[in-house]
């Protein structure tokens, strides 16, 4: 007689349960377009959660969401986080094996002072072009935020990029980057106010 495995317990799941469990196969299956779709989404809530933290800051409620913020968040996040976060977790597993003596330090480092920079300088390159400005305007933003986005890209990301590369599976770093990044990107898209 066959060994049959019974489900932990009886009766209906949970909608969560089941969210999950979709995702984990979708993850599976289709590991690049899951990651983009999901980075898409959380980035546009990231436009969504600032637009509504200036709205409040400016106690106005005449004031009406923009659409076009998080249509662009949406954009960068499924053609580019998505994709370029997935392709760089297993590049630099890759490329500093858990064996190699002070993997995590060398990865937090790679990801600290080579992606981070050029990540944050595609992503204002990018949002300025999706934005229709002119290079000049460009010019003047990478002028006035860079630098300071990039030294607040190291305090609050390094802590949790040390979390990320230490004890988040692979398959589940751009995940976590992106509910991290929920955040980021509502701090950087309020720092075009």
């Amino acid at each position: 007689m066959p060994l049959v495995s019974k489900p932990i317990r009886d009766g209906p799941v949970s909608f969560p349960a089941l969210l999950l469990h979709r995702y984990l196969l979708l993850l599976k299956s289709h590991p690049i377009s899951t990651k983009a779709t999901t980075s898409g989404i959380l980035s546009a809530l990231g436009n969504l959660l600032s637009q509504v933290i200036e709205k409040r800051r400016k106690y106005s409620s005449s004031q009406s969401l923009e659409l076009s913020g998080p249509l662009r968040y949406a954009a960068y996040g499924f053609f580019l986080t998505g994709p370029l976060s997935h392709y760089f977790y297993l590049y630099m597993e890759h490329l500093i094996p858990p064996t190699v003596p002070f993997a995590v330090l060398q990865r937090l480092m790679l990801d600290r002072l080579i992606f981070a920079p050029a990540f944050l300088l595609l992503f204002f390159v990018v949002m300025n072009f999706l934005e229709g400005k002119s290079l000049s305007t460009l010019s003047e933003r990478m002028r006035k935020g860079y630098w300071s986005a990039l030294k607040m890209n190291w305090k609050v990301w390094t802590p949790f990029q040390f979390i990320n590369i230490t004890y988040v599976p692979v398959q589940f770093r751009v995940l976590f980057a992106n509910l991290v990044a929920l955040f980021w990107y509502a701090y950087l898209s309020s720092m075009k106010k």
